[in-house]
């Protein structure tokens, strides 16, 4: 029996996914779990305002990613959008060790009101830049460069990406934000993000066969939304859908993970714990990326969906770190085999040569749905406690465990799409 063999990609391809894949989000974990516990540590313990600040973040990346896709589609170019849009990218990161909080009493508390409105409006100019060069442009060229018989092991290397940038983050940067050195953290996380910007000038090729778009621009921003393109691709839309439930169940927990471990577990060092379950996690994905492709994404999918709903059930009891540690390592290994999974589906459904203008309705289901309501429900969850404390005057709530049992409880529904999604493929298979 022959062995399957995969397209390769060649060195600098896989160069540039790795540099572009961990830099950016070194960026995205800041975005996601950082800038939530800077405005929580240090300005506002309201965790509604962590929810808005979500939430409008996602909308921006949506339009965003909209817009600038479809610009990359039109001009045929991706590296330029990459290349500029990193460099962009880790300046607005950098801006954020301007920000100050003075005063004492009323004039703190409006010190303090107006400091969160900017960290939410910086947030903004932020995600713009790296929707554009990640979201938008970088993503489209992952689609360019890869086929659908090497994307299950490109997509779970992708898929670790986030749980490494953690690591790094954690592991050599938390420190400063334990002892209140905001401006160095964020001066530093800026001065990397940029720092891909430039490595892309060396490792980064435009696609081959990539071509300026002869189509209208304004009507492929919403080319992804209209209905006659929604029945054309239906298994494309299944797929994004996945994708949406997946990632609303993890914005549950994931903008109050480090509050919570800090808050209700009580564990202050948790750099071992976190590294512990990224390293562990990681390796697990990685190890499955071959697997996924010889028994095929969907299948894979079903198989991974009930480890990640075991592993939120199972974080809701933990309260050891060795716990917490095996929960973890449940959940986050599922997460990110199902994480590929959908995104490697998405890639494979998505019509040829126009990679651009799908990422922003690709965006609209990762990140825009998922970061509206996600946070959301998990304020739902920790309100429902009411377990709240002082500090400074400021009476600040506290993450439950709660919020793991809503997002498995959402995570369920992604049987549903997955069986949607195995109906519409027997009847293709039918034809």
């Amino acid at each position: 029996m022959s062995k399957t063999k995969t397209t390769p990609l060649g060195g600098r391809t896989w160069a540039a996914l790795l540099i572009f894949g961990l830099f950016g989000q070194i960026a995205w974990v800041i975005e996601n779990m950082y800038f939530n516990v800077f405005l929580y540590n240090t300005i506002s313990g309201d965790t509604s305002m962590i929810a808005a600040m979500v939430g409008w973040s996602a909308f921006t990346a949506t339009v965003t990613t909209l817009v600038m896709g479809a610009l990359s589609d039109k001009l045929g170019k991706r590296k330029a959008f990459i290349v500029i849009g990193y460099l962009l990218w880790g300046v607005s990161i950098a801006v954020f060790a301007l920000v100050r909080v003075g005063g004492a009493g009323a004039a703190y508390a409006a010190s303090a009101h107006g400091a969160a409105v900017l960290v939410v409006v910086l947030d903004c100019v932020m995600t713009f830049f790296g929707s554009t060069a990640n979201d938008a442009a970088f993503n489209a060229w992952v689609t360019d460069v890869t086929a659908e018989d090497n994307r299950g092991r490109t997509e779970t290397v992708l898929a670790v990406m986030p749980l490494i940038a953690m690591l790094v983050v954690f592991g050599a940067l938390d420190g400063l934000t334990q002892s209140g050195n905001w401006s160095l953290f964020f001066l530093i996380v800026g001065g990397l993000t940029s720092l891909g910007g430039l490595l892309g000038l060396v490792f980064l090729k435009e696609p081959q066969g990539l071509r300026r778009s002869q189509e209208n621009y304004f009507a492929n921003i919403l080319y992804g939304l209209r209905p006659a393109v929604i029945r054309a691709n239906p298994m494309l839309y299944l797929s994004l859908a996945a994708l949406a439930v997946y990632c609303t169940s993890q914005q549950v927990y994931m903008p109050y993970l480090i509050i919570y471990i800090q808050r209700f577990l009580g564990i202050t060092d948790y750099t071992f714990l976190l590294a512990g379950v990224l390293i562990v996690s990681s390796a697990v994905s990685v190890a499955l990326g071959r697997t996924v492709d010889r028994r095929g994404k969907l299948p894979s999918l079903w198989a991974a969906a009930p480890v990640g709903i075991a592993g939120l059930v199972l974080m809701y009891f933990a309260r050891s770190q060795w716990a917490v540690l095996g929960a973890g390592i449940v959940m986050l290994s599922g997460g990110m085999v199902v994480t590929a999974c959908c995104n490697g589906l998405i890639r494979d459904y998505t019509p040829a040569g126009m990679a651009g203008r799908f990422q922003g309705i690709r965006i609209l289901f990762q990140v825009l749905i998922p970061m509206v309501t996600g946070p959301c429900l998990g304020v739902l969850a920790i309100r429902s406690t009411g377990l709240t404390y002082e500090d400074l005057g400021t009476v600040k709530e506290v993450p439950t465990p709660g919020v793991f049992l809503m997002s498995a409880a959402v995570l369920l529904l992604l049987f549903v799409v997955m069986a949607l999604m195995k109906r519409r493929m027997g009847k293709e298979a039918a034809r």
